[in-house]
């Protein structure tokens, strides 16, 4: 399944309160468990004015429906072309 890395322009995301992260996070999981099991969230990072998540979907279609129905931003979306793993090199 393809892995996209999503950029997600949210102002104060950094300073939002841990029930505002779980509120949004739950509209999320609720509207990926209404389009199925093709589309998964996998983790995110918040900085200070953005939100970066990882997630598996068949298509960049999929990620932007994703977006649209939960009513949060999907201003970039990338494919991941290839994964790089640190490697202790002594």
């Amino acid at each position: 399944m393809p892995q996209f890395v999503i950029e997600r322009e949210i102002p104060g995301a950094g300073t939002l309160s841990e029930v505002q992260i779980r509120d949004m996070s739950l509209r999320s999981l609720r509207t990926l468990n209404e389009m199925g099991p093709q589309i998964q969230w996998l983790h995110s990072y918040v900085t200070e004015d953005k939100v970066y998540c990882i997630y598996l979907a068949p298509d960049e279609d999929s990620i932007r429906e994703h977006a649209r129905r939960v009513g949060i931003p999907a201003d970039r979306v990338a494919a991941v072309r290839r994964i790089l793993y640190h490697v202790n090199v002594r």
